[in-house]
């Protein structure tokens, strides 16, 4: 189809027609323009946007800005659709979601923290009903211990008492007459043996320990306490095959005997071993050693009155009344007090030992601490201070 084409000229008569004809051809024939707004893109006297005539440079300029704003202007539209939408939406949805999510958290820490409580309750009330049963037979024990040697001592009292009477008042025909009852109530002496003590008159203290409750407040103290003790290597404890860096918390062992420090009482002589410059004689104590590197090594505690020097058990840490180790050689893993070794079956390698001691509640703890899992525990009653206790033949250990 063809497109039309321009525009026929308005007649003259047009003008005419408002009796403005003459100005009219006037203006057209002195060359000036009927309406100068037409060619400035301004807005004529009527308020009707004129634009510029097409190909000037302000028209064009005009017309590329008004396209801008055109475009601008959808966008904004677009805009504040997904603006709306995403309120609508996006946000209100999120508004819900976040309060179920949260009452829903609530509830399950309500859940499990009633479940722990009721648990522990029980526990507790478990465990205070048999310490009370404990106390009540230890008591009824001892009293009955104490009527049968009062009845005894007694009995023995007046047997004495009747020998001596007729040891010292009577003649000898007469002795010899009641000779019979005296062998008798000496004989009825001889029946009461000699008092012993027994386990039966003495408090049970096993009775009152609970897997439950010592997996519960291991795990609360490992995570609450508020950090590991600062532990150093003693250097006066360092046996010569071990060298001790700067920081006095790295153990790396050498091949050979390096001599950097001098000899003394306190020093391994044969053991690879080291004990930590603290000592903790009460309250609540852990460190931790980084063992990733050494595929052979030794993590505890001793007794500062482990001996140091020869060969013997009584220097080796683990085969001794003093000390209490965690032990790995090569894949084998194992713990060990007073020669009593034990092999773990770990499920992980841990790269981190920790070592838990409650001096007063004389219990000790290896764990790893990565994942809050006791490797071990032992009871004891401390007698000495303690040390961080260390043996590494293979590469390095340090202190965490």
């Amino acid at each position: 189809m063809s497109e039309p084409g321009p525009a026929a000229p308005a007649s003259p008569a047009a003008g005419a027609e408002d009796g403005d004809g003459d100005g009219d051809a006037d203006a057209a024939g002195s060359g000036a323009p009927a309406d100068q707004s037409s060619f400035t893109g301004e807005r004529a006297p009527c308020g009707r946007w004129v634009p510029a005539p097409p190909g000037s440079g302000i028209g064009q300029a005009a017309e590329n800005m008004r396209n801008k704003l055109v475009d601008v202007c959808e966008k904004l539209q677009l805009r504040i659709a997904s603006v709306t939408r995403f309120t609508a939406d996006t946000l209100n949805n999120k508004d819900h979601n976040v309060k179920a999510k949260a009452r829903e958290s609530r509830e399950l820490i309500i859940h499990r923290v009633n479940f722990i409580r009721e648990v522990c309750e029980n526990e507790e009330q478990r465990l205070l009903d048999v310490i009370h049963d404990e106390e009540e037979r230890v008591q009824q024990n001892v009293l009955t211990q104490k009527t049968y040697w009062a009845e005894s001592r007694q009995k023995l009292t007046d047997i004495k008492k009747y020998l001596v009477d007729m040891l010292t008042k009577m003649d000898d025909v007469a002795l010899m007459e009641q000779q019979k009852e005296i062998l008798e109530k000496a004989e009825e002496a001889e029946g009461i043996l000699e008092p012993k003590d027994s386990n039966k008159l003495n408090f049970n203290l096993a009775c009152g320990r609970s897997n439950l409750l010592s997996s519960l407040w291991a795990s609360a103290t490992m995570l609450c306490m508020a950090g590991a003790e600062d532990v150093h290597v003693d250097e006066k404890t360092l046996h010569p095959s071990l060298v001790l860096s700067e920081n006095k918390k790295r153990l790396t062992f050498a091949s050979k005997r390096v001599h950097l420090y001098p000899d003394g009482p306190e020093r391994f002589d044969h053991w690879p071993n080291a004990l930590g410059l603290e000592s903790f004689q009460s309250g609540l104590h852990t460190w931790r050693v980084d063992v990733e590197r050494s595929c052979a090594y030794k993590v505890g505690l001793a007794s500062g009155c482990l001996a140091r020097k020869g060969a013997g058990n009584e220097c080796r840490l683990g085969y001794n009344p003093s000390s209490w180790v965690f032990s790995r050689f090569d894949e084998e893993y194992t713990v060990a007090h007073d020669g009593q070794v034990k092999s773990l079956d770990l499920l992980r390698r841990p790269t981190v030992i920790g070592v838990l001691v409650d001096y007063d509640g004389g219990e000790i703890l290896f764990y790893d601490p990565d994942t809050c899992a006791i490797l071990q525990s032992y009871r004891t009653k401390f007698t000495h201070p303690i040390h961080a206790a260390l043996g590494v033949v293979d590469d390095s250990i340090s202190i965490i």
